[in-house]
């Protein structure tokens, strides 16, 4: 039985372990556990997000909490390490690119046990993001590269990564999109918001770059002003983009809705049936392409081209916000198909990639042999 340490740390990161610990679960061969480092501490909106997407109770909850970048990542390096050393896995499991990605990878790999990261090569050339520094070094540390779209591939291959260590599985946040689309039908947020099908926008905002400054903050508040004299603006509200919007005294904008956070069956029907949604998240861009909603990414750049190239997505800057929400509505991009082997199946190749490089380490340790080959990835 391969032995696998699942680590989640951030509300993105449980759309992508659901899926996975389900497949590991299928398998009969994988045993995994689930390592929850709290860096989204808010226990009301993680148990909810537990139970939606049905994902088992942490095995371990390292309890870590907010705190600046260094701390937050020394933190939970320091709180990982006696658990690794206790449950002796085969494999470290790490996902996305948040601060627990980083620290539990660098870890593992200091402690010679093998990383296997899920959204490998993902790249925004923009090193002024903390999330591609995450990115790059987990990718670096990794024994196993598991991609989710062909600009990762590729991306890694520039970087000098062996071949053999790269696979490409496919989207495991599409995994859960694609089981859970139907139940989200059935959500009321509609009607308690008082809103109709393709009548308003959906806004997320989160990066610093967006919401840390109030020059940033009050001009893109302004533009979703414009937009809210027309057609209604729905903001549910990162914490921290919550209370810069309250030190910057930029509550209470007009025609925008600031709400709390929603759950994932909430927020999926809200993104379905809405005319354009406004965002800086990488999830989101990537959701909205499934689901052929118009997505305005509120970035310079972005490390999913795959959902500007075959997808929804457009890159806008704060001044152009409400002449881009214009052009969408008039003339919404759509999709021509989804992305490649963004189908649902992600989580399976994902497991399989798993139980082949166990196969064939087993294999190297028989031969006397001093590095391991990774099997190519199963077809479909």
């Amino acid at each position: 039985m391969l032995k696998v340490l699942c680590v989640c740390g951030a509300r993105p990161n449980f759309m992508k372990v659901a899926p996975l610990l389900e497949a590991f679960r299928q398998t009969g061969a994988i045993e995994s556990r689930l390592v929850h480092t709290g860096q989204h501490y808010d226990a009301a909106m993680s148990a909810l997000f537990f139970d939606e997407l049905g994902i088992p109770r942490p095995d371990v909850n390292l309890e870590v909490g907010s705190a600046s970048h260094a701390v937050q990542t020394a933190e939970v390096m320091k709180r990982f390490e006696p658990i690794l050393i206790s449950e002796r896995p085969d494999w470290v499991v790490v996902v996305g690119d948040v601060n627990s990605t980083l620290a539990c990878a660098l870890v593992a790999a200091k402690l010679g046990v093998r990383v296997a990261h899920v959204e490998a090569g993902l790249r925004s050339f923009d090193r002024s993001m903390p999330e591609e520094i995450n990115r790059v070094v987990t990718d670096a540390v990794s024994d196993l590269l598991l991609a989710s779209e062909p600009s990762g591939v590729e991306n890694l291959r520039r970087e000098g990564i062996d071949e053999r260590r790269i696979h490409f599985v496919g989207n495991v946040m599409i995994d859960t999109l694609l089981r859970h689309r139907r139940r989200a039908e059935s959500s009321a947020i509609l009607e308690r918001l008082s809103l109709t099908t393709r009548s308003f926008v959906v806004v997320t905002l989160h990066r610093p770059s967006n919401v840390d400054q109030a020059d940033s903050l009050r001009r893109i508040t302004a533009e979703l002003a414009r937009i809210g004299r027309d057609m209604p603006v729905v903001f549910p509200t990162h914490p921290r983009t919550r209370a810069k919007l309250g030190e910057f005294g930029l509550l209470g904008v007009p025609g925008v809705q600031a709400i709390e956070p929603l759950g994932y069956l909430d927020f999926l029907k809200l993104m379905s049936h809405a005319a354009v949604v406004l965002t800086d998240s990488g999830g989101v861009q990537e959701e909205s392409t499934i689901l052929n909603v118009p997505c305005l990414t509120l970035r310079a750049n972005t490390e999913r081209p795959i959902t500007i190239t075959c997808g929804t997505n457009r890159l806008v800057e704060p001044a152009g916000i409400c002449v881009a929400w214009s052009r969408a509505c008039k003339e919404p991009p759509r999709a021509r198909k989804p992305p490649p082997l963004w189908d649902g199946r992600a989580a399976d190749r994902v497991a399989a990639c798993l139980l082949d490089a166990n196969i064939e380490l087993q294999t190297v340790r028989k031969t006397g042999e001093h590095e391991a080959k990774v099997i190519d990835t199963p077809p479909g």
